[in-house]
């Protein structure tokens, strides 16, 4: 009787969506439902996870068409810094620094990893908490999986949210997250939660939703593992000269920090740059510089061009950070916060 009143629910919930996504296909769902169950029995999640999990999931039409088209942001560096490094996420997050001071020391002092480092993902993921979570993440990925397009991607997710719902005693069924199932302050990914989280409260589960201090935790350990090094930069901003050879400004050409300073990458005071045998790369808004290139040489013909082009040196940590999000934008960002949350 319940599954046939979850069938009806389902139908009346699902309609409105066959315009959009062509006429659904009722047994493909059924055997996306019957291979869930099947592989999470054979990964020993208990009975009662699947049958939550499985009891009344919903197909998101929503959720298609977002996966479906993504837009990319044309955004400049200047433009996406300044809508991610603004003052009120500054205060905000200096606000978050009065208000867990012990748990930002804990995370310094096992993971390694600095406050204002940790405010910085904290803030860019769901400032500070203040983003709330839209979808039933089990109405997301079965929605996904069916779908089709990143189906065994979706199908890992799904799995590791209950064997993590299941280990942590977790209402899976009130757990939410974005349409794509990152979840929780940090916006961590099933996956990642099951490799890295962390219960930094010690009440003996891992809730990154509700509990700040095993989101803290587990963004520490995540970070820890990735490699971080507290004693060493993330970026530096440097200037270089007009005639600069833009093709190596993807951040992907590295060279040691002598080599930079002999190819004339200067501090953005004009100064030198540190040298020495650290591997850095070189990251610049090449796109925005090509349509906007103009005459930037001084006026007087006898003086040499001045540097002109602003970019940034990107050492170790920097990399880090894109093995977390690969996109040079967001790694300079958070170096960028988390330089004025210090």
């Amino acid at each position: 009787m319940r599954r046939a009143v979850t069938f009806v629910a389902f139908l009346l919930f699902c309609l409105p969506a066959f315009s959009d996504t062509g006429a659904f296909d009722m047994d493909r769902w059924n055997s996306v439902i019957e291979n869930i169950r099947t592989r999470a029995a054979a990964k020993n999640i208990s009975t009662d996870t699947i049958n939550a999990t499985l009891r009344n999931p919903a197909f998101i039409p929503s959720i298609v068409r977002s996966d479906k088209n993504q837009s990319e942001f044309k955004l400049t560096l200047d433009e996406y810094l300044a809508r991610t490094v603004n003052s009120t996420r500054v205060a905000r997050g200096r606000q978050m620094r009065a208000k867990y001071p012990t748990l930002l020391a804990r995370t310094e002092e096992i993971y390694g990893l600095p406050p204002h480092v940790i405010l910085a993902f904290w803030g860019m993921e769901s400032n500070y908490g203040e983003v709330k979570a839209r979808h039933r993440l089990v109405d997301a990925f079965f929605t996904l999986i069916y779908d089709g397009r990143r189906e065994k991607f979706f199908t890992e997710q799904l799995l590791a949210l209950m064997k993590i719902a299941d280990d942590n005693k977790l209402d899976i069924n009130n757990t939410r997250g974005s349409w794509a199932g990152a979840m929780g302050h940090f916006q961590f990914i099933p996956t990642t939660l099951e490799l890295y989280g962390v219960d930094g409260n010690g009440d003996g589960r891992v809730d990154i939703i509700d509990s700040v201090g095993d989101a803290m935790a587990s963004a520490g350990n995540y970070l820890n593992k990735l490699g971080w090094n507290k004693n060493e930069r993330i970026v530096r901003r440097v200037i270089l000269p007009a005639d600069f050879d833009t093709s190596v400004l993807d951040g992907k050409t590295k060279k040691t920090l002598t080599e930079w300073a002999n190819y004339g990458v200067l501090n953005a005071d004009g100064g030198p740059i540190p040298t020495g045998n650290m591997v850095a790369g070189l990251v610049a808004d090449v796109a925005n510089l090509r349509s906007n290139s103009a005459d930037d040489f001084a006026p007087d013909s006898d003086v040499a061009p001045r540097p002109v082009i602003t970019a940034y040196l990107t050492y170790p940590n920097f990399y880090r950070i894109k093995k977390w999000n690969n996109s040079n934008w967001y790694a300079i960002a958070i170096a960028e916060l988390s330089d004025k949350l210090k």
